[in-house]
């Protein structure tokens, strides 16, 4: 206690500071509650200013210090607002160490310290951009939804495109080759169906329902050289479900990959069998594995609770475009009794982060979903403690860097998903995440749409959003080809099919 009153002495007095703290008549021997919860906590240089609240009846002081800088907020409301400029010259004085924060309250008349809390800056940069979805969190209507794109550094959210301009239906999936945020696809359902496919100024849209598939193809994967996409076909049902609100299941499912230049699909039986669902393949940074989950076929919904996936993987050969001839297991689903899913490997090809969950396929509503992450190197499985919540972890993806991750979370509330972004350290364990912060700090009370697939990009998507809705909407579409990978496959699976 000494200490903090030596150092309140110390900011009195002087120094590198753009608002003087009051002076502290009493010490509350705990942490303040805050909102967002941003104590303890691992952050980029290059990240927006992380503002947040405490209850107080009365005025309220946040003093912020790192070596050599300095400087105060006031609130009376309690919703601290920092100056971004004095939030930057702070996180370049902390890099690759930590600040601190105190915040004090008044009482009559009188202030009273909490213990300070400290923000880890990691000297690791971030890419300077996330993209995700807005969508109301249903998920069985889309009257109103879009894909965005958030700079890390500031609050400036703007559309990639936005239903609005295409009468209203569903997009989803979106997907960038290598955080490229000029090699990008995405899925738009229903009316104007299509998948849209954007390499530079080039726009394509593509009919991807063949003869041989029992879907439009699903859940993208970009091979490194960006040639390839990895895709599974799902017979995708959802369900009111009376603890998970909503259960999605599929009552069949396959993996194939596409390839870009000669709009044609192929696929092995590995990945296209009739006894086995297959689904979420993810490929290896060095494009030469394709990850995948593949469970026993079940009757859905009646087994539903016995459904669960394990983790596999196949070679691949992007020069023939063919197929290994064995399934490695990488991860057991009974052995472990857990269902393993949304597989994506960092792009230093050392670890592997996944979601896992007690059973089914996509567990977007189960609050004991989980992130889990595996060092490839050894094969053991990295402690995730510190990422995880008492509610639903689920999608996921890597930093350019492999040195972040960002994912969807229900932990705020348990009902809609917020972006989180953990730093990833030393051994592939994961920090304590932080929410994206916003400028107001009632951001997320008042929100009522979903955070869905965040994707961290290397720069700006600056696709012209009215061009692309045109192009969607002009209905000329690329038709692909099923060239399959061995001659039974034609007769595996038919449209529909179980």
């Amino acid at each position: 206690m000494k200490q903090l009153f030596f150092y309140i002495f110390l900011l009195l007095l002087g120094g590198c500071s753009s608002n003087q703290p009051p002076a502290v008549s009493g010490q509350i021997e705990k942490l303040p509650v805050i909102y967002p919860d941003y104590t303890g906590v691992t952050v980029p240089e290059s990240i927006a200013p992380l503002n947040f609240s405490v209850r107080t009846d009365g005025n309220a002081c946040a003093v912020f210090t790192a070596e050599g800088y300095t400087f105060a907020v006031y609130a009376s409301d309690g919703a601290f607002s920092i100056p971004e400029a004095d939030w930057k010259k702070l996180l370049v004085a902390a890099k690759g160490k930590q600040l601190e924060v105190s915040v004090l309250t008044e009482e009559k008349g009188k202030w009273n310290a909490f213990l300070p809390f400290h923000i880890r800056v990691s000297e690791d940069p971030v890419d300077p951009y996330i993209a995700y979805r807005l969508i109301d969190p249903g998920y069985q209507l889309w009257n109103e939804m879009g894909i965005y794109q958030r700079e890390l550094a500031s609050f400036e959210q703007e559309p990639i495109l936005e239903n609005r301009l295409t009468d209203n239906n569903c997009m989803n999936c979106h997907s960038f080759c290598m955080q490229d945020p000029d090699k990008m696809l995405f899925h738009v359902r229903a009316k104007h169906g299509c998948t849209v496919l954007v390499d530079g100024d080039r726009v394509e849209t593509l009919d991807t329902k063949t003869g041989q598939t029992i879907s439009a193809l699903v859940y993208p994967s970009w091979h490194p050289s960006g040639r390839y996409v990895a895709f599974s076909v799902n017979n995708t049902t959802q369900d009111t479900h009376p603890v998970h609100r909503t259960e999605v299941y599929d009552k069949a499912s396959d993996v194939v990959v596409y390839d870009v230049e000669r709009q044609e699909v192929v696929t092995t039986q590995a990945l296209f069998s009739k006894g086995r669902f297959e689904t979420f393949p993810a490929f290896s940074p060095d494009g030469k594995q394709l990850y995948f989950c593949s469970t026993p076929a079940l009757k859905v919904p009646g087994e539903l609770r016995d459904l669960r996936y394990s983790l596999c993987r196949i070679a691949f050969d992007p020069e023939s475009r063919t197929f290994g001839s064995a399934v490695d297991t990488v991860f057991q689903a009974e052995t472990e009794q857990r269902s393993i899913l949304f597989p994506r490997v960092s792009p230093d090809g050392k670890y592997l982060l996944c979601t896992t969950t007690s059973y089914g396929t996509f567990p977007i509503w189960h609050k004991d979903a989980d992130l889990c992450m595996f060092d490839l190197r050894t094969g053991e499985q990295v402690p995730a403690d510190d990422a995880n919540s008492p509610d639903t972890d689920s999608y996921h993806s890597w930093s350019s860097n492999s040195k972040w991750v960002v994912f969807s979370s229900r932990r705020m509330d348990g009902l809609y998903t917020r972006p989180f972004i953990a730093h990833v350290g030393e051994g592939g364990v994961l920090s304590k995440p932080f929410v994206l912060p916003q400028k107001s700090t009632d951001y997320y009370t008042f929100l009522t749409k979903s955070y869905n697939i965040p994707e961290f990009i290397k720069g700006k998507v600056k696709t012209d959003t009215y061009k692309l809705a045109s192009q969607v909407k002009e209905g000329n579409l690329r038709k692909v080809k099923f060239a399959g990978s061995g001659s039974d496959l034609n007769q595996k699976k038919r449209p529909g099919s179980p």
